[in-house]
């Protein structure tokens, strides 16, 4: 009989990393970060509560012995200015790419920071993806 097995929620894991290492940090761009899974309903562009840090899980490739994962984590920072947005980006970056916990096992690079600009809100922004590898759970 074969092992009952499946994955942590990698999204919400990666949320939670940066939640908590943003936290602490002192760089100005980095001050008030607000990290989630969704954009904010009430973000308009008067009120566009900057900077703010989109997760989101945009693959999940599990490999064929479920010993591993494969998921393909996007991060976007909208913030008050371009530099600031991949300044911000550049910082979760090596923040993932440093993290190894109970979720996720160890992160690569992936594609960018690429900055562009919100076309709803006109706002700033960064956006990047890193590779993941995440630890199977026994169900």
């Amino acid at each position: 009989m074969k092992t009952l097995s499946g994955f942590g929620d990698a999204q919400a894991a990666g949320a939670a990393v940066l939640r908590d290492a943003l936290a602490g940090r002192a760089e100005a761009y980095a001050v008030g970060a607000k990290v989630g899974t969704i954009v904010p309903g009430d973000r308009t562009p008067e009120e566009p509560s900057l900077p703010y840090v989109l997760v989101r899980k945009d693959t999940d490739l599990p490999h064929s012995s479920m010993a591993n994962a494969r998921v393909t984590l996007r991060c976007t920072v909208w913030h008050t200015g371009a530099d600031e947005a991949h300044d911000l980006a550049m910082l979760c970056q090596g923040l993932w790419l440093v993290h190894s916990g109970p979720v996720i096992r160890g992160v690569r690079p992936g594609t960018g920071p690429i900055p562009a600009r919100d076309p709803s809100t006109g706002i700033e922004l960064s956006t990047f993806t890193v590779l993941a590898n995440i630890k199977p759970v026994l169900l």
